[in-house]
């Protein structure tokens, strides 16, 4: 295993924030500290698999197919993943962990069953225990099985009858039992008598099945051990006459703990004996300092008050402390996780705000689900580095995967934030080989998500594998809370400090900031925020393109819903609006809902010269063929000047203009398409010289210059190993003379929204 150091290099995260009159910041390289990467000490992405790619034979690409749970064999050399979608599992070689090869799938639908989902998976020594769900949706009369698949030749050798539908299962240590939570879950479209749509009880209720895995496999059963629930009721759990298991986790004494979520409680199970040992709630907690409200705003300033927690996963921290991850269902969910003392039931930590705060420190915000259960961690997973326990935490909706050093459970110590795909649910660690392997179950083939497998190496042995690595830009506090930020749409260079940028979200995130961004840390760090306003007050704008101006302040290119909706915007170096430039008139009405992309800035004072991009071409313009826009503010005069698109073969796909900026005497743009992951095929930076030539001034047919390539992105992009994003957004040179570019997250709507910094070095 690769050495786990506890040095300064790996602090817990913590920064001062300094108010600024408007403008509120925080030294980049104090914010910086605490992020700086140990190779030895770290994880690293290897590669991030789309399973559709080991769809069966003949079934369609863009058919939904996911990963749920895996299971790893005892070698580490062979990956199983539920994918209730298909109702199957599949399996993937880990030969080489930096490129799986998809190795088929083993349906489990059976004749007269409509709907036989796989829950989770187990290995067994040559054997795999799969919890198959065949309910098919009747939560009166629930029904399930474990099917025992010989991993050799992936023949079902046996199958239990559960007598009900489960969820979750585990194997002891020694390999002697199995645990399976059987949830019976509840119906949330039905209303019980004197309750709402949705509530509790509705029975029947859960249990837990033990198998004895002693033995020849065909002599395999389970043994029920039911839930007391006098003693639930004791414990002051909700409706303890329908209790609903949810996941079960051993600990070396062959303990199970599990999670009852709806309940809001925990249960300690003795295997050996299939006795209850005892039962206690989860308890409430009230969170101050987070987003409460799906209001299209970051504002952590909102709270909850002793909201019960509803854990979902759990895990053993050593054999006296349980963890788990607080997802919440429908009464409750605290946005963190908690440790337990497993005898008492006493917390002896719990993360409060911080796994929000992460969220919004490294741009994975998702303000869709802030009235709800924000971040929700669901998956969980206790491994261990070094002899030292670590515990995973994964964010259902804000896709990441948190390391933590409980080696003091009374105060964890983050590691480290990995990215993920949409959705993370598995997290499973393969310490045998330094691995680890995280599967999303989001898949939706039309918006450009697909369920996956992301893997992960730990240790200098895998350094190499990403560049550059996640996060590539944080954000330092302002008044003690993290700089939310994401969308980042602009770049531009700070006319001022040649190892600064100014970026802004577009309108994914409101009101409209200019943020500043210190680029001479790694990572980057955003340490500054000028609200933009009008008449005093902060505005909603759809800013898509952003150049600081050598005379002070900035242009904004903010995109409308429509034509007419664009305008180019100056504002003053405190955030004013100055003046609202609107197109011309015959411009704004050829212009559909894709507009102003980008804006750059040449010269100053009566000289000063503005540049735009449309994104895509005019209506009545050429095939193909968009405009650059040249405006001269002292005059008021704007010229239009065409750029040839490069064209697309897939259907529903189309390339356009994502970014100017200007560098010498050419201008520099971004060409893209609006696809992602392996199904990107352009991402492109390229020149054309600035014209000395006069543009048409309205809907002729304007000139088109001819253009370079300067820099294919696509590979700069697949060396994060990540899902390659759609929307490289953001293009500047700075005044050191480097090349940025940075991806727009779409605020996580339909997208992983993981944001990747491009540092590109030097153009020639």
């Amino acid at each position: 295993m690769g050495k786990w150091r506890l040095g300064a290099a790996v602090a817990t995260v913590a920064v001062l924030a300094v108010a600024c009159g408007s403008e509120e910041s925080n030294s980049g390289p104090a914010a910086a500290a605490g992020w700086e990467r140990d190779a030895a000490t770290s994880y690293h992405r290897l590669t991030t698999y789309p399973v559709y790619e080991n769809r069966p034979a003949g079934a369609d690409a863009a058919a939904p197919t996911s990963a749920e749970i895996s299971a790893v064999t005892e070698d580490g050399e062979t990956l199983i993943y539920t994918d209730a979608m298909g109702q199957r599992i599949g399996f993937l070689d880990l030969s080489d962990p930096k490129n799986p090869q998809g190795t088929g799938t083993l349906s489990l639908a059976q004749p007269g069953h409509a709907d036989d989902q796989p829950t989770s998976v187990a290995v067994v020594g040559e054997h795999l225990l799969v919890v198959v769900d065949s309910s098919g949706g009747d939560f009166v009369a629930p029904s399930g099985r474990v099917d025992v698949v010989r991993i050799s030749d992936r023949t079902t050798v046996h199958s239990i009858d559960l007598g009900g539908q489960p969820d979750s299962i585990a194997v002891s240590a020694d390999g002697k039992y199995a645990a399976i939570a059987m949830e019976n879950q509840r119906d949330e479209s039905f209303t019980p008598a004197g309750g709402a749509e949705g509530d509790l009880p509705q029975p029947p209720t859960g249990f837990v099945q033990l198998i004895d895995l002693s033995g020849a496999v065909p002599q395999w059963a389970a043994t029920p051990v039911r839930l007391d629930e006098a003693a639930a009721r004791a414990a002051g759990l909700t409706a303890p006459e329908d209790l609903e298991p949810e996941y079960v986790s051993f600990n070396s004494r062959g303990e199970v703990a599990l999670t009852l979520q709806e309940n809001n409680g925990i249960a300690i199970i003795d295997a050996a004996t299939a006795t209850v040992r005892t039962i206690f709630s989860a308890g409430t907690a009230s969170v101050e300092g987070i987003d409460t409200e799906k209001d299209g705003l970051i504002d952590p300033s909102g709270s909850i008050e002793d909201l019960p927690r509803e854990p979902d996963t759990i895990g053993w921290i050593g054999d006296d402390h349980v963890v788990t991850a607080n997802e919440g269902d429908w009464r409750g969910g605290t946005r963190g996780w908690t440790i337990f003392d497993a005898k008492t039931g006493t917390v002896v930590w719990d993360a409060g705000n911080s796994f929000e705060h992460l969220a919004l420190r490294v741009g994975l915000f998702n303000d869709g689900r802030a009235d709800k259960k924000g971040t929700e961690p669901e998956g969980l997973a206790v491994t261990e580095l070094d002899g030292k326990p670590v515990v995973l935490v994964g964010s259902e909706r804000s896709n990441f995967v948190a390391v933590y050093d409980v080696s003091e459970v009374t105060a964890p110590v983050f590691r480290q934030v990995l990215a993920t795909g949409v959705g993370p649910e598995g997290i499973l660690p393969i310490p045998g080989r330094d691995l680890l392997a995280v599967s999303s179950e989001a898949d939706d083939a039309e918006a450009g998500v697909r369920g996956t497998i992301s893997m992960f190496g730990f240790g200098a042995d895998f350094a190499e594998s990403a560049t550059p690595e996640f996060p590539s830009i944080v954000s330092a506090d302002a008044d003690g809370t993290p700089i939310g930020w994401g969308a980042l749409g602009a770049l531009s260079a700070d006319p001022a400090d040649a190892d600064r940028l100014f970026t802004a979200s577009d309108n994914a995130y409101g009101p409209a900031r200019i943020l500043g961004l210190d680029v001479s840390v790694v990572p980057a760090v955003i340490d500054s925020q000028i609200p933009v306003t009008e008449n005093g007050k902060p505005v909603t704008l759809d800013v898509e393109g952003l150049a600081a101006r050598a005379d002070g302040g900035f242009y904004l290119a903010v995109e409308g819903k429509d034509g007419p909706g664009n305008a180019l915007i100056r504002v003053s170096g405190d955030g004013a609006i100055e003046q609202r430039i609107t197109l011309p008139a015959e411009i704004a009405a050829g212009l559909g809902s894709q507009g102003l992309e980008g804006v750059a800035v040449q010269g100053s004072g009566d000289a000063e010269v503005v540049w735009v991009a449309l994104q895509r071409e005019l209506k009545g313009d050429p095939k193909g063929v968009t405009r650059i826009g040249r405006y001269e503010p002292a005059t008021g005069q704007w010229q239009w000047y065409g750029y040839q698109l490069e064209t697309t073969d897939a259907a529903g796909d189309w390339i356009g203009v994502s970014e100017i900026a200007v560098h010498g005497d050419s201008l520099l743009l971004i060409e893209r398409d609006k696809r992602s992951g392996p199904d990107a095929v352009l991402k492109s930076v390229t020149s054309v010289r600035i014209p000395t030539d006069a543009g048409v001034t309205d809907t002729a047919a304007p000139s088109v210059l001819a253009k370079t390539e300067v820099r294919d992105l696509l590979p700069e992009l697949r060396a994060t190993n990540g899902w390659v994003q759609e929307k490289v957004e953001g293009l500047t040179v700075a005044g050191n003379g480097e090349l940025y570019a940075v991806t727009d997250n779409d605020g996580l709507d339909d997208a992983t929204g993981e944001t990747v910094f491009l540092r590109l070095g030097t153009l020639n």
